[in-house]
C-alpha cells in the first residue's frame, strides 16, 4: 500500500501553551481509514494538521496530492453560501463574469474545463438526496440550511471534487437516517485516501482499517470498527489476566521476604547465642559471625531485588489494562409535578401538544423538516410557521445544535461564570472537572476547544448555571461525544426529574435516556405525536 499522508515526530500546542501533539507519528495509504479516540486527544488536531489548516510546531506533515476536508465546525460558518461550501465558488463566479462579457485570461483560467460547473454540482446535490428551493440554491447562506443539511452539502462538493486525500471530521453529525445511508453507500465507494473522524459505530464498520489516537500514539488495527473492539477485548482480557499472574507473583515475593527476615533473625539469635556461651575460641566465632551477616544481607538484597522486580512486572501489566476516565454529569434536582403542564403548542388547525410533568419527548424527523426552528420557538429564539408556543415553564436550559452559546474570545472559565454568576472559580472548576475540562483547559479559550470539548463546556454552562432547568432542550445531543460520553450523559437523563424534549437522530440513545413520546416534524406542517413502539 503506497503511503499519501506521512506525519514524523509531529508536535503541537496551542498559543496558550497546552500541548496536543508530542513526536507523534503516522501514516495513511490508500483505503478507507477510520480514526478514533477520546475527545480532546487531538483527532481534529491532526485533521487540521494534515489539511494545512494548522501549522506544527516541529515534525513534518507530508501529503501527496490535494486535500478535501469536512470540517467538524462546518455549520458555525453560517454565512458561507452552498457554492463555497461546494468549493465551487471561484468557478461559478468567473463563468457568470464571462458570460456577462468579461474575456479577461484570469477569467478563463478559473473555469477551466468546468463549464457545467453548475449542472453538475445541482446533481451532485441531488445524490445525496439534497434538493433546495429558490431560483439560486447554490447562493443560499449556510445560516439557512439545517445542521444535516449543511453537512450533506460539504460532502456533495467533496465527492464533485475527488480530491486525492479527504478527511471527513464527524461527517454524520446532524444527519437524518436516511442521509446516513447515502454518506454510508458514499463512504463504502470512495476512492483514493479517506480518513475519517466519527463515534458512529456503523460508519466505522464501513472502513479497512481503525486506526487509535490514544495517550499521543497512533496504533492501526486492521479491519472495521466491530473487528477493532474484538482484537481490543481479547487483549484487554490477556492485559487483566497478566495483572492476576503479575500480584499473584507480589504476594509470593512478599512471603518469600518476610520468610528471608525470620530466618535471618533466627541466624542473628544463634550466633549470639554460641558467642555468649564461648564455645569456640573467639576468632572463629566473630568470623562466623561476619560470614553469616554477609550470607544473609546477600539473601535479602535478592529477596528485596525479586520482590522490586515482581512490582515492576505488576505496573506493567496494569499499565496494559485500560482505566478511562469518563464525564460525571450531575444534572440539576429539579423535580417538575407529574400534574404541572410545562410546554404547550398550538397548531393552526387548533390542535394541540403537551408536555406535563417530568415527561421525555423525542422530536424526530428528517433534515430539514423544522425540528430545529421548533425548538428555538421553545425556548424563545424564533418562530415557527406551523405551531405557536402557547405556554412554557422555565427556567428552561436550551442547548443547541451549533453549539453558539460560547464566545470564542473568553477562556472556558469565564464562558461558564457568565452563566453561573453566584458560583465561586473553585466552584465552576470542580464543576468542569467532572467533565474532564481540568487544570490549564479551564483557562483555554473556547475557540480552541475540540467538538467533544465544547460540547462538555456547553452542556457544563447549562447545568452551572443559576436557575436549575425545569426544561432541558437539547438539540442533536450526541453530536462529538465519544461513546463512553454518551452512555453517561443517556444514564444522567433518565435520571434526570424534570421535562426533556430532545432531537436526535440516535434513537438508541433516545430509549436509554428515557423517552416515552415522540414528536415527528415534516416540511410545512405542524409537529404530530406518533406512536414510539417499533421506531428505528
Amino acid at each position: 500500500m503506497s503511503l499519501s499522508v506521512v506525519c514524523t515526530r509531529l508536535a503541537f500546542a496551542w498559543p496558550d501553551g497546552t500541548p496536543v501533539l508530542t513526536g507523534l507519528d503516522a501514516a495513511f495509504g490508500t483505503g478507507r481509514t477510520g480514526l478514533i479516540g477520546r475527545n480532546g486527544s487531538g483527532k481534529s488536531t491532526l485533521l487540521g494538521l494534515v489539511a494545512g489548516r494548522l501549522t506544527p510546531d516541529s515534525g513534518t506533515v507530508s501529503v501527496d496530492g490535494d486535500v478535501g476536508y469536512l470540517t467538524q465546525g462546518l455549520t458555525l460558518d453560517t454565512g458561507r453560501t452552498v457554492a463555497e461550501l461546494l468549493g465551487i465558488d471561484r468557478a461559478r463566479a468567473a463563468l457568470h463574469a464571462i458570460e456577462a462579457g468579461e474575456t479577461t485570461e484570469a477569467a478563463f483560467a478559473a473555469v477551466g474545463e468546468d463549464w457545467d460547473v453548475e449542472e453538475r454540482a445541482l446533481a451532485q446535490l441531488e445524490r445525496f438526496g439534497l434538493t433546495l428551493a429558490g431560483d439560486t440554491p447554490l447562493d443560499r447562506p449556510v445560516g439557512t440550511l439545517s445542521g444535516g443539511e449543511a453537512v450533506l452539502a460539504a460532502l456533495a462538493g467533496l465527492a464533485l471534487r475527488r480530491p486525492a486525500v479527504t478527511l471527513l471530521d464527524e461527517p454524520t453529525n446532524n444527519l437524518d437516517h436516511h442521509a446516513r445511508e447515502r454518506l454510508y453507500e458514499a463512504v463504502g465507494s470512495w476512492r483514493g485516501v479517506l480518513i475519517v473522524v466519527s463515534h458512529d459505530r456503523e460508519l466505522l464498520d464501513r472502513v479497512d482499517q481503525i486506526a487509535e489516537l490514544r495517550d499521543g500514539r497512533v496504533r492501526v488495527w486492521g479491519g472495521n470498527y466491530s473487528a477493532y473492539t474484538e482484537q481490543l477485548a481479547a487483549e484487554q482480557e490477556a492485559a487483566r489476566r497478566m495483572v492476576r499472574v503479575a500480584g499473584a507473583d507480589v504476594r509470593r515475593e512478599k512471603r518469600q521476604l518476610a520468610d528471608a527476615q525470620v530466618k535471618l533473625a533466627r541466624r542473628v539469635r544463634y550466633g549470639r547465642k554460641m558467642y555468649d556461651t564461648k564455645r569456640e575460641p573467639r576468632v572463629v566465632m566473630k568470623q562466623r559471625k561476619r560470614d553469616a551477616q554477609v550470607a544473609a544481607g546477600k539473601h535479602r538484597i535478592m529477596q528485596e531485588d525479586k520482590l522490586a522486580e515482581a512490582r515492576e512486572g505488576l505496573d506493567r501489566a496494569r499499565e496494559a489494562v485500560r482505566d478511562d476516565d469518563t464525564i460525571r454529569i450531575a444534572l440539576p434536582g429539579t423535580e417538575v409535578p407529574s400534574g404541572h403542564d410545562v410546554l404547550e403548542l398550538r397548531a393552526p388547525d387548533d390542535a394541540r401538544l403537551y408536555v406535563r410533568g417530568p415527561e421525555r419527548v423525542a422530536l424526530v424527523g428528517p433534515n430539514g423538516s423544522g425540528k430545529t426552528t421548533l425548538l428555538r420557538a421553545v425556548v424563545g429564539r424564533g418562530e415557527h410557521p406551523q405551531a405557536e408556543v402557547v405556554h412554557a415553564a422555565g427556567p428552561i436550559g436550551y442547548l443547541p445544535q451549533r453549539l453558539d452559546v460560547l464566545d470564542d474570545d473568553l477562556s472556558v472559565l469565564d464562558n461558564v461564570r457568565a452563566a453561573a454568576t453566584s458560583a465561586t472559580p473553585h466552584q465552576v472548576r470542580a464543576g468542569l472537572a467532572r467533565f474532564l475540562i481540568r487544570g490549564e483547559r479551564v483557562e483555554q479559550r473556547a475557540g480552541d476547544l475540540s467538538g467533544g470539548e465544547r460540547f462538555r463546556v456547553a452542556l457544563a454552562r447549562l447545568l452551572l448555571a443559576d436557575a436549575p432547568p425545569r426544561l432541558l432542550v437539547l438539540d442533536e445531543p450526541t453530536n462529538n461525544l465519544d461513546l463512553d460520553s454518551q452512555r453517561q450523559l443517556a444514564e444522567a437523563l433518565a435520571d434526570y426529574r424534570g421535562a426533556l424534549i430532545a432531537a436526535c437522530h440516535d434513537h438508541a440513545f433516545l430509549r436509554e435516556a428515557g423517552v416515552t413520546r415522540w414528536w415527528e416534524t415534516a416540511r410545512g406542517r405542524a409537529p404530530v405525536e406518533v406512536a414510539g413502539a417499533g421506531r428505528p
